[in-house]
């Protein structure tokens, strides 16, 4: 097998503006490596804001080349869905390294004699070597291989920019051989941080760690770091009260054809429609909980005695994925009307909200955590039931949303009311109601919120560019 593979990938409907960020090295176009692990065609979350990066960047006068890993080692992962690789612009180079997870691998041919006769030794030795190589378990021994696909990258076409976005947070090693070898700038999509743990809301490692050495070492020397929501922003500018003004909030946002466009006309008579989509990551607890209240409010509301509640997205991981106690969860609700439909692939998004009467935003995590799919579900103009904590950024996100029913914490008996007043929201609400509702989400499109905070991005960068010359 080669090092790597590399592509382009379809677009449609996309019109570039060509705002050019003035000419790169030997005077062509600006040329961006974008370490995006997780590209699509992916089936993750993050997907969908690597793609639109990509696009903008390339849409304001960049060249772009994208490096993530090879299909078939998503398929071991999260899976694949080829319809997000459609709205790629065709102009992005996507590089596909051939690297894989060992610890998912299901063939037990590939597997040597220590992992078949040892496996919980032999997974201990693999953190312990992928820690070897930078301090990250899981990734950490993608090190060498990313870093050699930078290094010629950069020497076949020169990179201008380097843009790393985490996880994995090997990348920023990386991006770091490239500035300290190269003298390349680089910037930072954190997303969700590194030394924050954003679900437990407490400080992942100290500064005085390999981690906290190596995140600081990066930060000194970004020109950019971006993270999705202001508690996360706030905890960087804090940490790092010299690097506060390299700190961006760029929310995740969503992509306007995942709405459906249209106000939905509800058939109490034929059952409401209650539905989530997104993945199943929430502990069995929390999904027990929401099931529960489902159950309490069909027996207490006529409006939902006949009501559906259709769960959709990816559960699990590896081969685990739809074999797990959710998916037994899930089967066991079955005559309460839930039902488990798999995933939906991005091109299908739009048409299945235009199903649904009401939206059930299942989150874990709370103060530091916003996901990107309240954006999305906003978007769509009906009610929505937060089933999540109620100190969680979704609930700044959400406040003024006229069709919300507020955040009432992990509670049987408030989820229970707010699956009622839904219902009531859901037949009742007017078509002025739902216009609003799809108003407050406008300013999240992702397309908007990207090509402001790429523009920005291009803008320090040329400043730090003026100042080295």
């Amino acid at each position: 097998m080669s090092a790597f593979s590399s592509s382009g990938a379809p677009r449609s409907g996309s019109a570039s503006t060509d705002n050019v960020a003035g000419p790169g090295r030997g005077g062509q176009r600006p040329h961006l490596i974008y370490l995006a692990i997780g590209f699509p065609p992916a089936a993750k979350s993050c997907a969908y804001r690597m793609r639109e990066t990509a696009n903008q960047f390339t849409a304001q006068g960049w060249d772009v080349t994208v490096v993530t890993i090879a299909d078939e080692s998503w398929e071991l992962d999260s899976g694949v869905d080829h319809s997000l690789s459609e709205q790629v612009d065709p102009r992005v180079q996507v590089v596909k390294l051939p690297l894989r997870r060992e610890d998912l691998e299901t063939d037990i041919r590939r597997f040597d004699e220590e992992r078949a006769i040892a496996p919980t030794r032999w997974v201990k030795a693999l953190r312990e070597r992928q820690r070897a190589a930078f301090p990250e378990a899981t990734f950490g021994d993608w090190r060498g291989p990313i870093e050699d696909a930078v290094t010629r990258l950069h020497g076949e076409h020169p990179a201008d920019l380097l843009l790393a976005s985490c996880v994995p947070y090997v990348n920023l090693a990386a991006a770091w051989k490239l500035w300290e070898e190269a003298g390349v700038p680089y910037a930072v999509d954190f997303r969700d941080g590194w030394s924050i743990d954003v679900v437990d809301g407490r400080e992942a490692f100290g500064r005085d760690t390999e981690e906290g050495r190596w995140e600081e070492r990066i930060l000194g020397s970004a020109v950019s770091l971006w993270v999705v929501n202001d508690p996360i922003a706030e905890h960087y500018r804090e940490r790092y009260p010299e690097y506060a003004d390299r700190v961006h909030v760029v929310r995740n946002g969503y992509d306007a054809d995942s709405a459906p466009g249209r106000a939905h006309r509800p058939d109490p008579g034929q059952g409401l429609v209650f539905g989530y989509l997104g993945t199943v990551n929430f502990s069995t607890e929390h999904l027990k909980v929401v099931l529960d209240a489902w159950r309490a409010a069909r027996k207490r509301e006529p409006l939902l005695a006949n009501a559906r509640f259709e769960v959709r997205g990816h559960i699990g991981g590896g081969a685990h994925r739809g074999t797990n106690p959710h998916a037994v969860l899930l089967q066991e609700a079955e005559p309460d009307g839930v039902s488990y439909g798999g995933p939906v692939a991005k091109a299908e998004v739009a048409a299945t909200y235009a199903r649904w009467d009401a939206m059930v935003l299942i989150l874990i995590g709370g103060h530091y955590v916003t996901s990107g799919k309240v954006y999305e579900y906003m978007a769509t103009g009906l009610p929505i039931v937060s089933a999540h904590v109620i100190d969680h950024d979704a609930s700044n996100v959400l406040k003024g949303h006229p069709l919300w029913t507020g955040a009432r914490g992990i509670d049987r008996e408030a989820m229970t009311e707010a699956f009622v007043e839904a219902a009531h929201l859901a037949v009742d609400s007017t078509d002025e109601q739902h216009a609003e509702a799809m108003a407050h989400a406008d300013r999240f499109t992702r397309e908007i919120i990207m090509a402001e905070a790429v523009k920005d991005l291009v803008n320090e960068f040329q400043v730090q560019k003026g100042r080295a010359q």
